[in-house]
């Protein structure tokens, strides 16, 4: 990314600067607006998404995006926008996703690249929410998405306990799993399928186990999502799993009070987590996330490649 020198008139100065990405020119406003609490400005988010676009682009690369905007950052009201706006540049690609409540269809717009991220950036989208399919095989999931949300006085420990719980269930139905925090209070499991299925079948399949962990351990779990049964337990959200919702990405920042994200983890720093008690374990952090990526590379790349197929009963006939 090169960048224009911002310029100076008087003593006031200029937050706009004209940057080239990939060959498009974009311009950049209110970098030096605070967007978090503690000062973490939007220049800061925007560098952030670039220098993690390595490791973010290909779990959101081409897929429908709900955009979360937050025009004066985390402290702000925000709202959530569907239809790709009308200024959006013709490079900015799109795709027609049918509407449950409207006879026509919406314009997602989705990211192909870093200049359509750093242009979806500076529409203050703090946070990316793609759908679990992308525009080449529209309704596909490519995998089963758990968020595991605890009711306080419960929090992301008592989460990594019903994670591994999770964990061994699906070993023995022969089928991986992957974690990331959610980059808030809970913590986010994927199965990754990458195969032909339908929603029908990932959403039946979320719910059974949702269902079952219920069953055994209703004291500690529930698959119900009103929250005057949630406060102590873990509620195992499974109706993320449809054509119509979308999930936070991973590596995406959470507009929380510090610029946390939702960052991929090892099953050994769950257990760490459990063994310790300690919720600080797995809170990450901007700078965080991106000294482990280049530690560690993609802890979630197999999410994108690992062929699974659901257990026969939940697949349809063919």
């Amino acid at each position: 990314m090169t960048r224009s020198a911002p310029s100076e008139r008087g003593t006031r100065r200029r937050t706009s600067v004209t940057v080239k990405i990939e060959g498009r020119t974009l311009e950049l406003s209110n970098l030096d607006k605070p967007f978090y609490p503690a000062g973490f400005t939007k220049g800061e988010m925007i560098d952030y998404y670039v220098k993690a676009a390595p490791y973010l682009l290909p779990h959101v690369s081409r897929r429908p995006l709900t955009l979360k905007r937050y025009p004066e950052g985390t402290s702000g009201d925000f709202f959530y926008e569907k239809e790709a706006p009308f200024y959006r540049p013709d490079w900015v690609p799109t795709v027609s996703i049918k509407s449950r409540h409207k006879p026509r269809p919406i314009e997602y717009l989705y990211i192909d690249g870093t200049a359509a991220l750093v242009w979806v950036l500076n529409l203050a989208s703090i946070e990316l929410h793609p759908f679990l399919y992308t525009a080449d095989s529209l309704y596909v999931p490519t995998c089963v998405a758990f968020d595991l949300d605890p009711g306080a006085p419960a929090n992301i420990v008592d989460c990594c306990e019903i994670g591994l719980r999770m964990k061994g269930l699906f070993e023995k139905l022969g089928l991986k799993c992957f974690p990331k925090v959610s980059g808030g209070k809970g913590l986010h499991l994927y199965v990754p399928l990458n195969t032909r299925a339908t929603f029908e079948e990932t959403k039946n399949f979320a719910r059974s186990v949702a269902l079952t962990l219920e069953k055994h351990d209703p004291e500690r779990v529930t698959s119900v999502m009103a929250k005057a049964v949630r406060p102590g337990k873990i509620f195992v959200d499974w109706s993320q799993n449809d054509e119509h919702k979308t999930t936070c990405c991973v590596y995406s920042l959470r507009a929380r009070a510090k610029p946390w994200a939702s960052a991929p983890v090892t099953w050994k720093e769950v257990e760490a987590c459990l063994a310790k008690k300690n919720p600080a374990l797995l809170d990450f952090e901007a700078e965080d996330v991106i000294d482990r990526a280049e530690r560690s590379g993609d802890l979630f790349e197999p999410v994108l490649a690992l062929r699974q197929e659901l257990p026969g009963e939940h697949r349809a006939a063919a």
